[in-house]
């Protein structure tokens, strides 16, 4: 046998004890705050405990700047427009999004903040070339632009990491900056979920300051990594009204941790505290839909399920088991617009 055959077969042999080790870790972990309320009280004292733990998971957050808006491009699409705005996020950081006003929108017209996923921003606000297009129609990915065409208004942030918040020398390649912006959160104590969280809020603000935005109706809606930030806003934000996440709800040890997933998922030690039902638990009792295609190879259904019933567990000690909502689609790893107008207005009644 050549050496470079038994050096194969040694790397082989490694490659699969390697996963068997991370497996076995990973089964091996109880969350030491695993939401396991008997009563209305114990959930209120759970909560508050797991609240402070989840906010130290996500890291350091930047200092709190004054609000600032630049607005830039307007553009007509019909029924909806569309301004281009900055938010200023940090001393030296502005959060580039699309802001969608109907024509029809009146005093008092819900909101909803829209994240994009890893395709970045374009096809979520139907732009892009024909094949950027075609993803956009057949992944419904569309909905900051779907949701302003049913009368809400909507507010699509550029994600730190894609389009003009890239590296400099990422965006010269064309290449998102997933990578390079989480390793340097984390050597900084940060980590992209908390510092996308925090652009998120940021959003939010703005929303406030809008006459036509109904300030008790604000709400947050993602697919993918925009779902992973959502979930997270929705539970460390109290002010969110409402929450659609799409293509992300599972568990954290049936999805992140067992296929490939972008690093910018990852929020350091979270299993070791607690499960996506537990972060979704803070949000709860508000209204929260579950997108999620049964043929999504990243988060797979049966582990979707399985958390979704978890979760409903949580709604019901609070006595709002109507508040969950679920769509769990025949397709793939999507949004789905079949339910989330109807969603909107059975929790916020009609325009």
């Amino acid at each position: 046998m050549s050496e470079r055959t038994q050096n194969s077969e040694l790397d082989a042999e490694l490659n699969s004890v390697t996963s068997v080790q991370f497996a076995q870790a990973a089964d091996a972990v109880v969350p030491a705050l695993r939401w396991s309320a008997n009563s209305q009280v114990e959930h209120s004292a759970w909560r508050k405990t797991f609240a402070r733990r989840l906010k130290a998971l996500v890291g350091k957050l930047p200092k709190r700047v004054p609000l600032e808006v630049r607005w830039d491009e307007v553009l007509d699409l019909g029924t909806v427009m569309r301004h281009k705005i900055y938010v200023r996020s940090e001393t030296h950081y502005w959060v580039p999004a699309y802001y969608f006003i109907p024509k029809s929108a009146v005093a008092e017209t819900p909101a909803i903040i829209c994240l994009h996923g890893h395709s970045g921003i374009v096809p979520y606000i139907r732009e892009g070339d024909a094949a950027t297009l075609q993803k956009s129609r057949e992944l419904d990915l569309d909905y900051a632009v779907y949701m302003a065409e049913h009368g809400y208004i909507t507010l699509a942030g550029v994600q730190r990491g894609w389009n003009e918040t890239t590296f400099a020398e990422d965006q010269a390649n064309g290449i998102r900056s997933c990578h390079r912006g989480t390793m340097s959160a984390l050597l900084l104590g940060m980590t992209p979920v908390g510092l996308r969280c925090w652009d998120a809020s940021r959003l939010f603000d703005f929303l406030k300051t809008q006459q036509l935005v109904d300030q008790t109706r604000i709400g947050v809606a993602g697919l993918s990594g925009g779902g992973t930030t959502a979930l997270f806003f929705a539970a460390l934000d109290e002010r969110v009204g409402l929450a659609m996440i799409g293509g992300f709800y599972c568990t954290f040890r049936d999805s992140i941790f067992s296929s490939r997933h972008c690093m910018c998922n990852c929020v350091p030690n979270i299993m070791r505290w607690g499960e996506m039902r537990e972060v979704a638990a803070l949000f709860a009792p508000r209204p929260m839909l579950i997108i999620s295609g049964t043929r999504d190879p990243m988060f797979p259904i049966a582990a979707t399920r399985r958390a979704y019933h978890e979760l409903a567990e949580v709604y019901g000690l609070l006595e709002a088991p109507d508040k969950l909502e679920r769509d769990f689609f025949d397709g793939p790893h999507a949004w789905n617009h079949r339910k989330t107008v109807p969603f909107l207005r059975r929790h916020w009644g009609g325009l």
